[in-house]
């Protein structure tokens, strides 16, 4: 209930956001902007195999080092609509509204994914708060509402889920792939599967690196 004397303010139209991981490997990505907006943006990119493209008035020292390393193309320059034909994702990380505004209905007309950066309205999708611990990914969004939650939350799961998770991903998979070509029933496998994934099973990998460690350290 309202406080007395106060109107509730008009919410804004929310949509139901679908989660999904995408895949850019070999997709064109553009990126407008290359200060310290754009440069953690860029990044969140460089290891997913995308053909990066930056065009930025100016770049950080960090992003002409990728470029130079090759993991990216920057031109220095103002954008131009034409940048953003037969682009696959877009992310506009400038603070020059104008311009950001300008290159997201560039992005529209062309039916081009793009994320205005902290503009929640002009996103067609939003940079998740994100745990990562090996092939684990663990992604929490507010649908750009609040996030600083979704930060302290990921903080919250950083402690919950420890480094050590990767390795145990990583022993899964190749357990799972070992379980999947045996000759047990499919049931048979769903329940050794589900067993092994239980957090018991992760406990005792604990231990016994543990265990190894200690035996390396007395030697």
């Amino acid at each position: 209930m309202a406080a007395p004397g106060r109107q509730l303010e008009a919410q804004p139209f929310a949509t139901s956001l679908f989660p999904m991981f995408v895949k850019l490997h070999g997709k064109a990505v553009l990126v407008v902007g290359a200060g310290s907006i754009g440069e953690p943006k860029i990044g969140a990119l460089l290891d997913t195999g995308a053909h990066i493209r930056v065009i930025a008035l100016e770049a950080t020292e960090r992003v002409r080092e990728w470029s130079r390393a090759g993991q990216l193309a920057l031109e220095e320059r103002g954008f131009v609509p034409a940048d953003m034909d037969s682009v696959f994702l877009a992310v506009i990380a400038t603070s020059q509204r104008h311009l950001n505004e300008v290159a997201y209905a560039e992005a529209q007309k062309r039916n081009v994914l793009c994320n205005v950066v902290d503009v929640p309205e002009q996103c067609d999708f939003y940079y998740p708060a994100l745990v990562k611990r090996g092939d684990l990914q663990i992604a929490i969004s507010t649908s750009g509402q609040t996030p600083a939650l979704a930060r302290r939350l990921r903080e919250q799961l950083e402690q919950q889920f420890a480094p050590s998770y990767a390795d145990w991903v990583a022993e899964l998979g190749a357990t799972r792939r070992d379980i999947l070509k045996s000759n047990l029933t499919r049931e048979q496998k769903r329940e050794l599967l589900m067993s092994l994934a239980a957090r018991p099973a992760f406990e005792e990998m604990l231990a016994a690196d543990s265990g190894q460690n200690e035996e390396g350290d007395a030697e």
